[in-house]
């Protein structure tokens, strides 16, 4: 592959399992997170293109991230691999606790790909690829802080689907409850995980794979007429009641 994609979340979870595919598709991958160690030794396991340590909260280190990922060369794929596990009822939620969850989730998805505009059109068009939540389409206790935030971030899929077609695609996954570490509060309880993974057709919890297959598919150009779209990776549990 000729252009490099830019996992933002790249040292571990979801972002990790996604640059671990889009890797071994044969595509340059840059990684940018905060973490330094982490994100060296992700880097090293798939033989990155690079990294970057930036906040994506930041606009400067967003900025530094795009640059760097992209090296004059343009970015064929930006993933945005960064979100925030918020569960509080709403009495015990703070207007922080809103504008924290807005901020990474939904804004800082917004800049990142405001940034890569210009790489973007380099690469002769490119794909992205953001992340929602199950949470988002199905009414969750204790959800209304990242639920709401994720609800902003399947807005901005189909606004930027319509505003950058036809070079730039713009899809996102919605997954159910991953055992990864930002999840780590809820699966490290084995009774509550077991529960958990009892809500869903296939009664499992999923994996950072699980999703990151789909957001390196997503990324490449056999899904070059797919755009537009939140496609759910939930075990079913977004549409389907198997137990009465």
């Amino acid at each position: 592959m000729s252009a490099r994609v830019l996992i933002w979340g790249g040292s571990g979870g979801v972002g990790a399992a996604a640059a671990r595919a889009l890797a071994a598709a044969g595509w340059r991958v840059h990684l940018a997170a905060r973490d330094e160690a982490r994100l060296a030794e992700a880097a090293r396991a798939i033989d990155a293109a690079g990294y970057t340590v930036a906040d994506a909260l930041d606009p400067e280190g967003i900025a530094r991230a795009t640059e760097e990922a992209s090296a004059g060369e343009g970015l064929g794929g930006l993933v945005y691999a960064v979100g925030s596990i918020t569960l509080k009822p709403l009495a015990k939620l703070a207007e922080e606790d809103f504008l924290a969850d807005y901020r990474l989730n939904a804004l800082g998805a917004a800049q990142a790909i405001q940034a890569a505009l210009k790489p973007f059109r380099q690469a002769n068009g490119a794909s992205v690829v953001l992340f929602s939540t199950v949470a988002a389409s199905q009414g969750f206790s204790a959800h209304a802080s990242v639920a709401m935030a994720k609800g902003a971030v399947q807005g901005l899929t189909l606004a930027l689907a319509a505003e950058l077609a036809p070079k730039v695609r713009v899809n996102c996954i919605a997954p159910s409850l991953l055992d990864t570490d930002l999840a780590r509060p809820l699966t490290s309880n084995a009774t509550m995980a077991q529960a958990i993974a009892g809500m869903h057709a296939i009664p499992r919890l999923g994996t950072g794979e699980d999703v990151g297959s789909l957001a390196a598919f997503l990324v490449s150009p056999q899904a070059s007429w797919i755009t537009g779209q939140t496609i759910g990776v939930d075990g079913g549990r977004s549409t389907l009641r198997v137990k009465g």
